[in-house]
């Protein structure tokens, strides 16, 4: 998942335990999407858009926790939360549930045209794929993401401090 944490550290449930893969749940409904009705991949953006923000609220609590003068904290927990918030819709939800979307629909039409193989084969083949491709893309999206922000919004509150976000 990520770094080992060090002695004493608080783990962080949201990005620490098996809770952090709730957050993929969106990338496995559009791998799964050519064989399950649409409802089913539309729960798995519920699922992955409760993560996101739960982990939000979890955030903006802990940066409300830290002892500091009453007039930064409003700054602070208003901070945490966008920026968690903006970070996980983007690196879990929006870019990798695009991502995998097209890899399957394109697998999918290059099977249909390139081969004879039966429907079932090329669906199933075009979910394996998309489930191949989601540990693939998720270190270089959230690389991306880390970057766009950094490069957009958290210009915008420098002096609060970055929230640690990956």
């Amino acid at each position: 998942m990520s770094e080992p944490q060090p002695r004493g550290a608080e783990r962080d449930l949201y990005r620490d335990t098996w809770v952090r893969y709730l957050g993929y749940a969106n990338e496995v409904g559009e791998a799964f999407r050519s064989l399950v009705p649409a409802a089913v991949v539309w729960l798995s953006y519920g699922v992955a858009s409760s993560y996101v923000l739960a982990d939000a609220i979890d955030k903006g609590k802990k940066a409300g926790e830290v002892p500091s003068p009453e007039a930064g904290r409003s700054a602070r927990v208003t901070v945490a939360v966008v920026d968690t918030f903006v970070w996980q819709a983007l690196a879990s939800v929006a870019i990798p549930g695009f991502t995998i979307n097209r890899v399957c629909a394109a697998s999918l039409y290059v099977l249909g045209t390139a081969t004879r193989w039966p429907l079932a084969v090329r669906k199933w083949s075009t979910t394996a794929l998309g489930l191949l491709t989601i540990p693939v893309i998720i270190h270089p999206i959230d690389r991306s993401v880390d970057f766009l922000l950094d490069s957009s919004l958290r210009k915008l509150y420098p002096s609060v401090g970055k929230p640690s976000s990956s």
